[in-house]
């Protein structure tokens, strides 16, 4: 089983807590896949909605495959993601209670497939990204110093 990681949403979880992740497929054209193959993909601004019992990916930027041509798709379509009814109705009830959204975290190709893994979200404060901040530089001082003197 081959995985080939094509686009990151590192900003997801600067923005968000990611508290559970799920592996979705999508419906896609061809000219898509060819793009996401050349991994001209991004997840910036995309989110997860719910309609008439379907799961759909939303505002994720595939680029346009330039020798499609005349056949190219839209770089923004909705993208109905392929999951099953039970993680369907979890997730949309999920959704429905306070602060909750769902957002996808990283694009990868799994034995020749394009999947999303999406992640149940619920925004952060920024009290909560500066304190992550803090945590950070901090480690980073650690590594550091051990680095320091273990040379």
């Amino acid at each position: 089983m081959t995985v080939k990681v094509v686009a990151t949403n590192r900003k997801a979880f600067h923005e968000y807590f990611i508290s559970d992740t799920f592996e979705a497929g999508v419906a896609l054209v061809g000219s898509e896949i060819k793009s996401i193959r050349a991994g001209r993909v991004s997840l910036q601004d995309g989110y997860v909605s719910f309609e008439k019992g379907e799961a759909w990916l939303v505002n994720v930027h595939i680029a346009q495959y330039d020798p499609a041509s005349r056949q190219n798709h839209d770089p923004k379509r909705r993208r109905k993601l392929l999951l099953h009814r039970r993680e369907i109705d979890r997730l949309a009830g999920k959704v429905q209670e306070k602060g909750f959204t769902i957002i996808p975290t990283r694009l990868y190709l799994k034995d020749g497939r394009a999947k999303v893994e999406i992640g149940l979200a619920k925004g952060k404060r920024l009290y909560d990204k500066r304190e992550a901040i803090a945590k950070r530089d901090s480690q980073r001082q650690v590594d550091r110093a051990l680095k320091e003197q273990y040379e």
